[in-house]
């Protein structure tokens, strides 16, 4: 194995987690609710009153963020993703991920950062196998194929 140092990010990648981890405990202390994406998407498709709002602009505000990125950052800082799949894979992939995440009553990040934040044992079983599941298919894809 070994590791493309051009496109090797720590710096930027800790200074994301870092930033996730903030976004998550504010989002807790302030609200009392876990910053779980799964379970702010999930709140709008049953709306409660006066629930509403804030899920909307939550979602809105991350599909903003990048857009806005894109539009401020110097030209030549981002590139554009590649991804090595047709649309169909790439919907059925997303169908699977959406019903793994019912199943698992939660997404990685409801699980992974703010559930194992809360020493939580469903979090941690869960977290445990969402990366036992991502290791198996890396294995599997990249030297059994």
């Amino acid at each position: 194995m070994a590791i493309d140092w051009t496109h090797f990010t720590p710096w930027a990648s800790l200074g994301g987690g870092a930033l996730l981890g903030l976004a998550s405990a504010l989002f807790i202390l302030v609200n009392g609710r876990i910053l779980g994406i799964s379970g702010i998407l999930g709140g709008l498709l049953a709306p409660k009153s006066g629930d509403w709002g804030w899920r909307a602009a939550f979602l809105l505000g991350m599909l903003a963020a990048p857009v806005t990125l894109a539009w401020v950052a110097p030209p030549g800082l981002l590139s554009a993703p590649r991804i090595d799949a047709g649309y169909a894979a790439v919907v059925i992939a997303g169908l699977m991920v959406g019903y793994g995440t019912r199943l698992g009553s939660g997404c990685t990040s409801g699980h992974g950062v703010c559930g194992l934040s809360r020493l939580s044992p469903r979090s941690l079983v869960a977290t445990g196998t969402f990366m036992a599941a991502g290791f198996a298919i890396v294995y599997v894809v990249r030297h059994l194929f």
